[in-house]
C-alpha cells in the first residue's frame, strides 16, 4: 500500500496557496484502497462562497458532496482549494453545483455522485440546487434517476 505522499499529492502537508479565480486544477486525487466495496463518502462544505453574476453581491450556501468511488478518490484539502476558489467567481447557484459535480466527474469517474447546495436566503428565497450522476451502462445509472425522482 502506498504512503499518501507517494501519490504524488502537492496540498496534503504544504503552505495552503488560495486561488483568487475558478480553478478545478487543483483537485488532487489517490487511490481507493477499496475498489471491491460500494461506500458513501461525504463531504459537507457549510462555509461556501460565490458571487451573483448579475450583483457582484456574496452568496453564501452549504454544499453537500456524496459520492460512491472507483479507482480514484478527491483529496479533502485539494476539494477545500477548489470549493474556496469560487468565492471570486459570479455564478448562479444551479451552475455551482453542475459545474462542481462535472469537475469532480470528470477528475475522479466515480460510480455515482450527487451534489446539494443549500443556499441562504436572497430577497427572501433560498435555493437548493441539487445535481447527480451515475456511470451509464450500470446499475448506479439507476440510482442516478431512482435519487432524483425522489428529491422533494
Amino acid at each position: 500500500m502506498k504512503d499518501r505522499k507517494e501519490e504524488g499529492l502537492q496540498s496534503l502537508g504544504h503552505k495552503t496557496t488560495y486561488k483568487d479565480h475558478y480553478a478545478p486544477e487543483v483537485l488532487e486525487t489517490f487511490e481507493n484502497r477499496h475498489q471491491e466495496n460500494d461506500y458513501w463518502v461525504r463531504f459537507n462544505c457549510p462555509e461556501f462562497t460565490t458571487l451573483c453574476p448579475i450583483t457582484g453581491q456574496p452568496d453564501y450556501a452549504e454544499i453537500r458532496i456524496s459520492y460512491i468511488p472507483d479507482v480514484k478518490m478527491v483529496e479533502s484539502k485539494s476539494l477545500k482549494l477548489y470549493l474556496f476558489s469560487f468565492r471570486n467567481q459570479g455564478a448562479f447557484h444551479e451552475d455551482c453545483v453542475n459545474m462542481i459535480m462535472k469537475d469532480l466527474v470528470k477528475l475522479m469517474n466515480p460510480r455515482y455522485i450527487e451534489v446539494t447546495g443549500l443556499f441562504s436566503p436572497r430577497g427572501g428565497i433560498s435555493i437548493y440546487p441539487y445535481a447527480n450522476w451515475g456511470r451509464p451502462g450500470t446499475k448506479y445509472e439507476q440510482l442516478a434517476s431512482e435519487r432524483l425522482a425522489r428529491r422533494e
